[in-house]
């Protein structure tokens, strides 16, 4: 190969041939690189697509689920009041003298205080439409407000997970109540206050009288979804 002068310097033909195949090379390797980079991109997106499909049908499946959950009111267990247990009396005349003497005495004192556990029924229907066969729920937490003859009395928190079995079962969720009868009753008088408490503890008595609001958070692999609204729950059929 001939010589070939660059800027006054005399450089070897051979010389500038070798240093053009190495920049091919270079070049040819960097664009070789970029590919690489290129399909693994494309690997990495084509695999969060997927997850991210999977995620979503995942989720899709536990708010269809979370949505067929129906609740009801079953029965009130453990009826005391001012410290006297109602389960078994029927009527005031039922009450011996000492239970009636510690009632009068809670009435006279401005103060009855009622304690005693609704027992709030949830259901997984026995049809599935727009959920998944045999699938459970889990409540992660449930909001609720107690209402006796729609005046409210008491609000609070379940925050501990209850799982609700799959299609057709249901599982019973106990909530404690404690509250000041005697504000609902107000000027009614004693023999009100007795045959109301009758009416929810009793032994003829029964939730009827009871409306339970809930707002239950359901867990997902995501975090929790909480329903966008209230659940008026009563005894007469499940909502």
């Amino acid at each position: 190969m001939s010589d070939i002068k660059v800027k006054d310097k005399t450089v070897s033909s051979e010389y500038i041939f070798d240093f053009k195949w190495f920049i091919f090379v270079k070049i040819k390797n960097k664009i070789k690189k970029i590919k690489m980079r290129s399909n693994l991109l494309s690997v990495v997106i084509f695999l969060l697509l997927v997850n991210f499909q999977f995620g979503c049908s995942g989720v899709n499946n536990t708010i269809n689920n979370a949505k067929r959950l129906q609740f009801k009111l079953g029965s009130v267990d453990n009826f005391n009041l001012a410290g006297v247990k109602l389960n078994n009396i029927n009527s005031i005349k039922d009450l011996n003298i000492l239970d009636g003497a510690a009632l009068l005495a809670a009435f006279t004192s401005g103060k009855a205080d009622a304690a005693f556990t609704v027992n709030l029924i949830a259901k997984n229907p026995d049809t599935y439409p727009g959920g998944t066969k045999e699938s459970s729920s889990l409540i992660k937490s449930l909001d609720w407000r107690l209402l006796i003859d729609d005046t409210e009395m008491l609000s609070g928190e379940i925050n501990k997970p209850i799982t609700v079995p799959g299609v057709g079962q249901s599982t019973t969720i106990p909530i404690p109540v404690k509250i000041d009868l005697l504000k609902l009753v107000g000027n009614g008088g004693y023999e009100k206050l007795i045959n109301l408490a009758l009416s929810i503890g009793g032994k003829s008595g029964n939730s009827s009288k009871l409306t339970l609001k809930i707002q239950p958070t359901i867990d997902t692999f995501m975090g929790g979804i909480t329903y966008p609204g209230e659940i008026d729950v009563i005894n007469k059929e499940f909502r």
